[in-house]
């Protein structure tokens, strides 16, 4: 469903957040107090205005209380800005308001005055690039609460040739702790593929589990034959 979205602070993080809302179909007006942020926005929102949102006035001249959602992305230099900006936009009625916090201190303040969601694109890109660099096989993660999360993983090259079920991860979760909710195969995707799913070369499984869980793969890996012993092991039996 189309939002009116207003996006208050058009650092990296909220002209990357105003851009994805309107390229979605979304309405988005973009405000910051830089002259030259906004003229960057042009053409990728609905409307760029520079303007201090932190001053009531401006937010009810540019109706704000009619949007759907407003996001505070002002950065960490701006702290007691968005929390003055997160209670005037719970002042005048926004329905729901997004902000962006640099703490977990700042976090909850911002929830205490009234922030209906409170996220932290800092902390969780550092948790993406600590599990995607050091966990083998990951080519991105999206964690869901502490120590669990959504991984895309590149199956190791002694799973492929095998099904789910033989190497351990047919179940909702497998035995190791880890489900499977997707393959992708080339532009095809597979939703909760059945447990004699083969794995097959350039696949990529879509798992949820803990981060040890998922980062113990490999070694499941290695319990298993190889390839080309186990193409071996079928043409002795074969003949």
């Amino acid at each position: 469903m189309k939002k009116q979205v207003c996006v208050i602070g058009l650092g990296r993080f909220g002209a990357a957040v105003a851009r994805e809302l309107y390229q979605s179909g979304h309405d988005v007006l973009a405000i910051d107090i830089e002259e030259a942020k906004i003229q960057e926005m042009l053409g990728h929102v609905t409307y760029a205005v520079r303007a201090d949102a932190s001053n009531e006035a401006v937010l009810k001249e540019l109706d704000v209380a009619d949007f759907d959602v407003a996001v505070v992305a002002l950065g960490s230099d701006n702290v007691q800005a968005s929390i003055l900006t997160t209670v005037l936009l719970k002042s005048i009625e926004v329905p729901f308001v997004i902000a962006r916090a640099a703490t977990e201190l700042h976090g909850s303040t911002l929830e205490r005055v009234g922030a209906d969601r409170v996220v932290y694109p800092e902390m969780e890109s550092a948790r993406r690039t600590a599990h995607v660099s050091f966990t083998p096989g990951v080519i991105d993660y999206m964690p869901i609460v502490p120590n669990f999360g959504i991984s895309k993983v590149t199956p190791p090259e002694r799973m492929m040739g095998h099904t789910l079920e033989e190497v351990g991860l047919g179940g909702y979760p497998d035995k190791h702790g880890i489900s499977v909710l997707a393959i992708r195969r080339g532009r095809t995707s597979f939703l909760h593929p059945a447990k004699d799913e083969e794995i097959k070369p350039g696949d990529v499984l879509i798992v949820a589990g803990t981060n040890e869980n998922v980062g113990r793969l490999y070694d499941m890996a290695r319990e298993l034959p190889s390839p080309v012993a186990a193409e071996a092991g079928e043409t002795r039996r074969a003949g």
